[in-house]
């Protein structure tokens, strides 16, 4: 069960008349949405809206829009939506421990930032994140940084990882939540999906709805692929 973060609503008064956000519509029939379960996994096409709410969800708690802890106060380039501006977590009366926001687009920039604080280096040898290739510094900075009963908001994590270094992350994600951990995570990766008992929430045409590990896109697409792989090629390279 969700302990940090219970809901998120949103104040469509607080938004801009000519925001892009309200073209979304996945957010724009949005009021609010609950959170059930200690990992949540947001899906949907690219454009669909998953990003753009993680990511006001983690502004709106605190954290850096390029990403990192609470320690991270860094701008390389602001892009970021004002959503965050609109956004209200209900949130309980637990703090968690830790809090991070890590994205795949801009964790180079939260390598650097780290360059400048001391106490940031990672992992039992202590190493530099930029001393490490970008799906390991990924991994050293899931590993050593986050801890349980924290609360961490993660966008295509999968991005950087190999096949077999998402089924590591996949076990982090279960270990974190077993330990009272908070999970948000917009992410396409079939691996990933495939934890038990987690939340999966569809930003689709119709608005935002629950739906099984067997329903999402990525888990059929990669099971037609893998299962009748010559026909599936012979349909699309035709």
């Amino acid at each position: 069960m969700a302990h940090f973060i219970r809901e998120v609503v949103i104040d469509w008064e607080a938004v801009e008349t000519d925001s892009y956000v309200r073209g979304i519509p996945a957010l724009a029939g949005l009021d609010s949405l609950a959170f059930t379960r200690n990992v949540t996994f947001l899906v949907g096409e690219n454009g669909s809206g998953k990003s753009t709410l993680l990511e006001a969800m983690a502004v709106a708690f605190g954290l850096n829009p390029e990403g990192g802890s609470r320690n991270y106060a860094f701008s390389t380039h602001d892009t970021h939506s004002r959503l965050y501006e609109a956004v209200h977590l209900m949130r309980s009366f637990e703090r968690p421990w830790r809090a991070w926001f890590l994205r795949a687009e801009s964790f180079y920039n939260v390598a650097s930032a780290a360059e400048t604080y001391d106490d940031l280096r990672f992992g039992p040898q202590k190493v530099r994140l930029h001393e490490l290739s970008h799906g390991e510094a990924f991994l050293v900075a899931v590993q050593n940084d986050f801890i349980e009963n924290g609360l961490y908001f993660l966008d295509e994590p999968e991005a950087a990882l190999s096949p077999l270094h998402q089924m590591t992350l996949l076990r982090e994600f279960y270990d974190l939540a077993e330990h009272g951990a908070q999970l948000i995570v917009a992410t396409p990766s079939p691996i990933l999906l495939a934890l038990p008992d987690a939340q999966i929430l569809h930003f689709g045409e119709d608005g935002i709805e629950e739906v099984a590990y067997e329903d999402t896109e990525s888990f059929q697409v990669m099971s037609r692929f893998i299962n009748d792989r010559e026909r599936t090629l012979r349909r699309l390279l035709e």
